[in-house]
């Protein structure tokens, strides 16, 4: 039986007049994990979002949103704060486009619902393939293909949520 597949969320804006660690914190914070890309206007619908994307940023973003968007609800993802800490979440509910200005200024417009553990992982616990994936440093959302990844996300999952 597969696990649930496992991402990567840097949340770290390809703007960098955004500070980095506002979109982890952001997220960690209200219960989401996202991406960026802010669009004018406001989409209405994922399908106006990968239209808008194209057109405003060209067809890469627009690709960005639609990976995160078609990841599994109950999916693992992985993110680091800040001060370099591990979080593991799972996602809880549909791509949405964030129209506060809060999500402009973090650039963390492109949100999911998303479960995150109380307290960071410690690093020795983290799988050592999301280590290596985070130690690629970048900014996209990306899966992390890793067997022992998915494994022990789940095993992690079960073993620390409250």
């Amino acid at each position: 039986m597969s696990e649930m597949p496992v991402y990567r969320a840097p949340m770290r804006s390809r703007d960098d007049a955004v500070p980095r660690g506002v979109g982890p914190e952001r997220a960690l914070e209200l219960g989401i994990c996202g991406i960026g890309g802010r669009l004018e206007p406001a989409p209405g619908s994922l399908a106006e979002a990968l239209v808008a994307a194209d057109a405003q940023s060209g067809i890469r973003l627009a690709w960005r949103i639609e990976r995160f968007a078609k990841a599994p609800i109950g999916a693992f993802v992985w993110t680091r704060d800040v001060d370099g800490l591990t979080y593991l979440g799972r996602i809880a509910g549909p791509w949405a486009y964030d129209t506060g200005e809060d999500a402009a200024a973090a650039d963390l417009v492109h949100v999911r619902r998303c479960e995150w553990l109380a307290h960071p992982i410690d690093q020795a616990e983290v799988p050592a393939g999301v280590r290596a994936t985070f130690a690629r440093n970048g900014r996209n959302w990306q899966r992390i293909h890793d067997d022992d990844a998915e494994r022990l996300s789940a095993v992690l999952w079960r073993t620390y949520r409250d």
